[in-house]
């Protein structure tokens, strides 16, 4: 495992910190101070990546409220031997169909709706195989704190199509995994679900 960068996780934490405290302070010097560290949490993004401290701004400038985890959910379907994977636009890489959970819906309606949606499949949504904090994993750093639910699935219907998001969509044996959008899903945790759909009746995976 790669370990979180020092500099990503305390800017995580400040952001939580100020955006807690707009959230709930009352004293509009305290607001103030809270804004500065927004400031500089921002800039300290865009020094470390070279990208636009506003784009930073404008990225956490919709989390209101009390700052939690983002969570991205993820359906891993099984054909004979080889798994499912879509191929995203945005970087021309493969991974497990999903994306951010809809607020409304549960983990299981999630799961068959991305599932849906990016490769034509429909599914039903069987077993949950793990629940991965991303920090702990093999993915790049990432502005965010995101938790990452991976749902075992059986396919019941539809045919293979594209959506707005993918432009691929295909089964894949271990062995022979193509190219991973890799802020999505690891090699590693691909193999390890191939594990658990090999024990039936292993616990769910945690961090």
């Amino acid at each position: 495992m790669t370990p979180l960068p020092s500099w990503l996780d305390w800017a995580q934490r400040l952001q939580a910190i100020a955006q807690n405290g707009l959230a709930f302070s009352p004293n509009p010097y305290d607001r103030l101070r809270y804004e500065d560290v927004l400031e500089i949490v921002h800039e300290m993004l865009g020094a470390q990546t070279g990208g636009d401290p506003i784009a930073f701004e404008t990225l956490f400038g919709v989390e209101k409220g009390y700052a939690t985890p983002k969570v991205d959910v993820r359906g891993v379907v099984f054909q004979e031997n080889r798994v499912l994977l879509v191929k995203e636009r945005s970087d021309q890489r493969w991974t497990l169909p999903g994306g951010w959970a809809d607020v409304g819906l549960s983990v299981r309606q999630v799961v068959e709706k991305e599932i849906h949606e990016e490769s034509g499949y429909e599914t039903r949504a069987d077993r949950l195989l793990a629940v991965y904090d991303m920090r702990r994993h093999d993915h790049p750093p990432y502005a965010h704190h995101v938790y990452k639910v991976f749902v075992a699935c059986t396919i019941i219907g539809g045919a293979p199509t594209h959506s707005l998001e993918t432009e691929g969509v295909d089964f894949f044996a271990l062995d022979a995994l193509p190219e991973l959008s890799l802020p999505r899903v690891t090699p590693a945790q691909i193999a390890r679900f191939f594990a658990l759909r090999d024990t039936p009746h292993a616990p769910v995976d945690f961090d």
